[in-house]
């Protein structure tokens, strides 16, 4: 074992003996395959949250590429049967029928985030099904997100509901459920054998799963996460998620050129997480880090799951710490053991 590699393995078990961390996952990939640290199953099956975001925008852009679907179309163009009225707001104006696909891709499109944002009825639909777990559809998230106060368009604000209509926009053109597109767009092609969308039709392999823990406590909620779809429902393991991102930044999943418009127009969503067009950075400076200046490039979920490739070394960091409260927690990992890797 290198040195190298014994210095990352120091940082991943300090990560474990942090009680604050639940059954940490981790994996780091260097650009030419020379290092390969593997910390836990490389099959073990975990939520990937928000991650699941990449696999609804690669469906997307193969709809793209195969002249199905224009992202610059308004997005009320591809869901003809559902009304989106009242969702979307500008300068006192309904705009609804007017937002883009990119819009909605890019979390510009003004919608509110029925998830984990401010209900006027109460708690946010994330607290409501942590006291009792609890389905809905995409009927539901329409009728909750309406009841919202919309955001600006054209400003960063991220929304679930924006993923959840365009998975319906992925169902609608394929003419099948988007756990289906999935399979036969994504993990069937690149054989990612551990790796699906967690629905209805698999409650009975929820207990396969690692457990996120939130804070102290152990979540259990498999109706919420079988709700979710692309925003939040895949499953996937160590050694698929590396697949799947150098599919994804290498051109084998669509088009490259697509990717390069979805790294532009980057703009703050939350502090210090930016999106482009689907894709999620994560950026700090060297004077941050206290190692060198990185520019992370995938999406992470708030169950402390992290799919990275840093933009300046070729590094994959996928990994996750399976903790919900404590969401610091996974970059704090990445940074330090992407910049072992890459020293």
């Amino acid at each position: 074992m290198s040195t190298r590699e014994q210095r990352i393995r120091r940082q991943i078990e300090k990560s474990v003996a942090d009680r604050r961390t639940g059954e940490v996952l981790w994996r780091v990939v260097t650009p030419d395959g020379s290092l390969d640290v593997v910390h836990g199953d490389l099959d073990r099956p975990f939520f990937v949250a928000s991650v699941s975001k990449l696999f609804t925008v690669a469906c997307l852009a193969r709809l793209r590429d195969e002249g199905r679907l224009d992202w610059d179309a308004p997005i009320a163009t591809y869901l003809p049967d559902l009304d989106l009225s009242g969702l979307a707001v500008e300068n006192g104006r309904d705009v609804s029928s007017e937002i883009t696909v990119r819009e909605v891709m890019g979390h510009t499109a003004g919608l509110a985030d029925y998830f984990e944002g401010t209900r006027p009825d109460g708690p946010t639909t994330l607290e409501r099904a942590m006291q009792n777990d609890f389905g809905w559809g995409e009927a539901e998230v329409v009728e909750w997100t309406r009841a919202m106060t919309p955001a600006r368009r054209g400003r960063g604000l991220y929304s679930d509901t924006g993923f959840q209509l365009l998975d319906g926009v992925v169902e609608r053109l394929d003419g099948r459920s988007f756990a289906e597109s999935v399979r036969a767009r994504i993990t069937g092609p690149l054989g990612l054998d551990h790796t699906y969308v967690f629905t209805t039709e698999t409650l009975d392999r929820f207990d396969e799963m690692a457990i996120i823990r939130h804070g102290d406590d152990d979540l259990r909620l498999p109706l919420l996460l079988a709700s979710c779809g692309g925003q939040g429902a895949v499953v996937s393991t160590l050694r698929d998620g590396v697949t799947f991102l150098q599919a994804f930044f290498d051109g084998r999943l669509f088009e490259k050129a697509l990717l390069d418009e979805m790294l532009t127009d980057w703009h703050r969503i939350f502090n210090p997480l930016e999106y482009g067009t689907g894709v999620m950075r994560f950026r700090l400076p060297a004077v941050f880090t206290g190692f060198r200046s990185f520019e992370f490039q995938g999406h992470s979920g708030a169950s402390g799951v992290v799919w990275y490739r840093d933009a300046r070394t070729g590094v994959i960091v996928v990994g996750t710490v399976n903790q919900l409260k404590q969401r610091q927690l996974p970059y704090q990992l990445m940074i330090r053991t992407a910049a072992l890797a890459a020293s």
